[in-house]
């Protein structure tokens, strides 16, 4: 059985709280804080670049016509 707890603090307890940790818990936590950051961020770009208006084929017809312009462009070299 998991008991909730809620407890209201501000930033400043919280910042006094995690200036208490030992340096090691103290980076720990730091780097999870990052990570959440860049988990976020990227969930924002994927969610960004998400349409209906393309389908796979289209992607599979502009990367062939990528890489024909960038093979033509290798043969006059």
């Amino acid at each position: 059985m998991k008991a909730e707890l809620n407890i209201s603090l501000t930033f400043h307890q919280i910042l006094d709280l995690v200036k208490q940790l030992p340096k090691q818990e103290r980076i720990r936590l730091a780097k999870e804080l990052e990570k959440e950051a860049v988990d976020n961020k990227l969930s924002q770009l994927l969610q960004s670049f998400q349409t209906e208006e393309l389908s796979q084929d289209i992607i599979d017809e502009e990367v062939e016509a990528v890489r024909q312009e960038l093979y033509e462009r290798s043969q006059k070299q």
